[in-house]
Parts: structure tokens; sequence; C-alpha cells
């Protein structure tokens, strides 16, 4: 099989297979290389035998008879190298060195791979801790409103971190009342009639909500008073046009309403308290 031949079976040989046949050449050619090795080391301790030994009656025949003995040229030169002049093969060469640069490319994808993975967890874990450690919401005040019918809740936000600055998509705050074991939603809206805003927090920054708790068998946990519950959405980012860079925060604030029209009184002996009962009493998250 000429040269040709050779180049185009390579050729047609898989990436897995040139480096399954490579890998069987270089056991074969260390294989011969020491079966070389053992037949000089055998030949050498037969001619230092014969020199100890001195010369064979054979020799000695030979040499009466006029026959020269066969003269010593040495132990057969094996080439192992012209087997493997494919290596030299262009085609081959090339084969080699494109699996070389796709294992590289493969090692660099990865590398940047798990690269941008810990720089967006990095961000991701940088996000949420301005979202809920540098930012602080609370309720301020909860107020009858000149209706008579309804209550005007007041509430704040602080960017803990002014040097930081926190952009807030803020929605309505949503109203609950407690009836049974439910909790229903009732009216709310924002007093200047605004929606979803986006509020750009440098410092503190109060918003507040009129809503009415409208419904007749309200759930009565402390006596004389009505269970509210205030929920706030807001979307935060650390800039004004975030791509997947955003993070939702829900916060819940639960307080003891005061119905309009109450009795003091009856309140104040059913809760034996000193002085007005207040309109409103905090209570912590549950």
């Amino acid at each position: 099989m000429t040269s040709p031949d050779h180049r185009l079976l390579i050729e047609k040989l898989s990436d897995t297979e040139k480096d399954d046949l490579i890998v069987r050449l270089w056991r074969d050619l260390q294989e011969a290389r020491a079966r070389c090795r053992e037949l000089e080391e055998r030949l050498a301790q037969l001619e230092h035998d014969a020199g100890a030994a001195g010369a064979s009656p054979l020799l000695a025949k030979l040499q009466s008879a006029g026959v020269a003995p066969p003269k010593h040229t040495g132990a057969p030169r094996i080439r192992l190298g012209r087997g493997l002049g494919f290596l030299r093969s262009r085609a081959l060469v090339g084969a080699i060195v494109i699996v070389a640069l796709a294992f590289a490319v493969d090692y660099a994808v990865g590398r940047f791979q798990q690269y941008r993975v810990a720089q967006q967890r990095l961000a991701a874990l940088q996000l949420e801790h301005v979202a809920y450690q540098g930012l602080y919401v609370e309720l301020v005040n909860v107020a009858y409103e000149a209706d008579q019918n309804s209550y005007r809740v007041t509430m704040k936000m602080t960017n803990v971190d002014p040097g930081q600055t926190i952009y807030v998509m803020q929605g309505p705050v949503r109203v609950f009342e407690q009836s049974g074991l439910a909790w229903k939603e009732v009216p709310s809206r924002a007093p200047s009639g605004d929606g979803t805003r986006v509020i750009k927090l440098t410092g503190p920054y109060t918003y507040e909500t009129v809503f009415e708790p409208n419904l007749k068998d309200w759930t009565e946990l402390m006596p004389g008073y009505m269970h509210i519950r205030f929920e706030s959405v807001s979307l935060v980012s650390e800039r004004s046009d975030p791509d997947d860079d955003i993070i939702e925060r829900t916060d819940r604030y639960y307080v003891y309403l005061k119905p309009y029209g109450s009795d003091d009184e009856a309140i104040r002996k059913r809760m034996k308290l000193q002085g007005t009962p207040p309109l409103y009493m905090p209570m912590p998250p549950h």
C-alpha cells in the first residue's frame, strides 16, 4: 500500500481512532525496543561465553580443513522508525493540532462559564443585600379620614446607606381585613391617585394609602378591634433601567384597628385599660 493510500486511510479515521492508533503504535515501538535490547544482551553473553571457553572442537576441524569460519557481522540492525513515517503526515499532525485546540477551547469556555456563573451569583447576593438589608420599610401611622368611613395609613421607606442609590418600583398598598379564618381584601387607593411608580431612593420616602374596612363580620381577636393587614410589594434594583438585576420584596404589617363609633368605655373595661383606647395597635408579623 502506497503512502497516499496510508494517508487516505488515516484521514478517514475519527479523532478517537487516531488517538488509539497512536497509542498502539507507541506501545509496539516500546516493545520492539525492549526485544532489541534483549537480543543484544543475549548476543553479548554468547560472545563472552565463547571467549571464556576457548575455540570449540568444531572450529578447530574447520580450520584444519581450510574452511574459514563465518565472520561475525554483529547483531542485525532493526530499523523501527521506517514503519512510523505516517506520524510525519500533515493530515495526522493537523488532526492532532485540531484535537488539542478543541480541548483548549472547551476548557476555556468551561472556565469562562464558571466565571460568569460566579459573577451572576455575586451580583444576585449583592442585590439581595441591598433590597433587604439596605432598605428599611416601616408603618408610621394610621388615622381617621374626614368621611368617617375610611382610614389613612402612612408608611415610610428608608435607604439605610444614602451613598448607595436604590430604585424602587412601588405598587399600591393592598389592605386585608380578617373575617373568620380568612383574609379578605378591602378597597384601598393612593390619595394622589397614583398607581405604580418608580422612586429613586437616596433617603427617607413617605407614602400614604386610604382604605375602607367595610366588612360586617370582621374577626375580633382583640376586644373591640378589627384585625388588619397591610401588604406592600416592591421591585428593587440598583439601576433605573434594570435587565435581570431586579428583585421582588414583599412587606406585611398587622394592626388592631378600632372601628368608627366604638364604645371606648366598654373597650376600656374589657381590656382593663387606663385612658382612651388607642385608634390602632401595631402587631409583629405573624
